[in-house]
């Protein structure tokens, strides 16, 4: 079974698959429209041969390629770069590939058709001046844009939010709709004070590096990041996504193992291990795009101010984790969790009264 956060890097090399084969094709068509069935490049004498299927096969491995190296290596390289650094260095590096490439495949191509040696003087001689001419920059050129493109997706991706970006473009909520989920309020713990102790710079840093490491957990379990509030973050799931398999639990429980896994590391650097208490609840909420000068997808619902409510009364009970007796309906939890009533409790700024459980986790 492939874990959810690899077929979310899998999912984010569509997008240079495709947008590699779309160019290539548009490209391709181009070139035969110019040159019709001349046999050579006017340029430099190489032959020419229109054959698109080649061309699709070629620009769909190479993009795939192409975005293999971005998900799972330049990206994680380049993470803390700013975005025109990325999108600079990442191009030429792109580029440089691309033209290394070319050059093997044509002096590859030419030895062939002349039966020669690639290494042979003449036909490395073919392949440079196709390098060097003004048909092969110009195709760099358009290559380097359908590179911007895909990078820019990527990007603005990782910044909105993989779901989020689809839904967008879906237009899945143009129009408000209703629907029900699972909302994971989660603090760190005595944030005031560790602020007062680093300093703003340095918090900072520890905040970005504690958010990184609580990604992946929020991964592996189906979560989407709805939003961060300072030091809080606000989870959320569908429903189906929460419940199965007690997801939303067991997120909670992998962010803690991961902190506590490096707890050298964040002491080491911050002279702190950051710790956290969460509170989770479900309900309705009205989904939808909002803004006009700068768009979001937002949910709108009591479910949220009630979550961060629960949330809040973590230390007032002496626990890491609350959740709602609405939700501990839906899940189950037997062998896995065990649970304490904390009884029913009137949330500020509500009239209605909630019934809290505490979870402990089954060794």
């Amino acid at each position: 079974m492939i874990s959810i956060k690899k077929r979310r890097q899998l999912v984010q090399v569509i997008p240079f698959a495709v947008i590699s084969l779309l160019f290539g094709l548009i490209y391709t068509f181009l070139e035969h429209g110019i040159l019709g069935d001349t046999p050579t490049y006017p340029t430099t004498g190489n032959p020419y041969n229109f054959n698109p299927v080649s061309s699709a096969i070629l620009t769909l491995t190479g993009g795939t390629l192409m975005g293999l190296l971005e998900v799972f290596c330049l990206n994680k390289l380049f993470h803390y770069k700013s975005f025109s650094k990325k999108l600079i260095i990442k191009t030429l590096i792109y580029i440089l590939i691309i033209a290394v490439l070319v050059f093997i495949m044509t002096d590859l191509g030419h030895a062939i058709e002349m039966e020669e040696s690639p290494f042979n003087p003449k036909v490395i001689g073919y392949a440079m001046n196709f390098l060097m001419s003004f048909a092969f920059i110009s195709m760099e050129v358009y290559m380097a844009l359908g590179i911007v493109i895909c990078l820019f997706y990527t990007e603005v991706s990782d910044n909105i939010g993989q779901e989020v970006l689809i839904n967008f473009f879906l237009g899945k909520y143009h129009s408000p709709t209703e629907e029900h989920r699972v909302f994971m309020f989660l603090d760190m713990k005595d944030s005031t004070a560790i602020a007062e102790r680093l300093g703003h710079t340095k918090y900072f840093d520890m905040l970005r590096e504690y958010y990184a490491d609580l990604s992946n957990s929020i991964l592996n379990y189906s979560g989407h990041i709805y939003q961060y509030v300072g030091d809080e973050v606000v989870v959320t799931w569908t429903m189906e996504n929460g419940l199965e398999k007690n997801n939303c639990l067991n997120c909670f429980y992998d962010m803690k193992k991961s902190l506590e896994e490096q707890a050298d590391k964040y002491q080491e650097r911050f002279g702190v291990a950051p710790t956290f208490k969460a509170g989770i609840h479900l309900g309705k909420v009205t989904t939808g795009e909002i803004g006009v000068t700068k768009k979001d997808i937002i949910f709108s619902g009591d479910v949220l101010n009630t979550t961060a409510r629960i949330q809040s009364l973590c230390n007032s009970y002496k626990t890491d984790l609350l959740i709602s007796e609405r939700l501990l309906e839906f899940l189950k939890v037997e062998n896995y969790f065990s649970t304490t009533d904390i009884g029913t409790v009137e949330l500020r700024g509500r009239n209605e009264k909630v019934n809290l459980f505490s979870v402990k986790q089954i060794a």
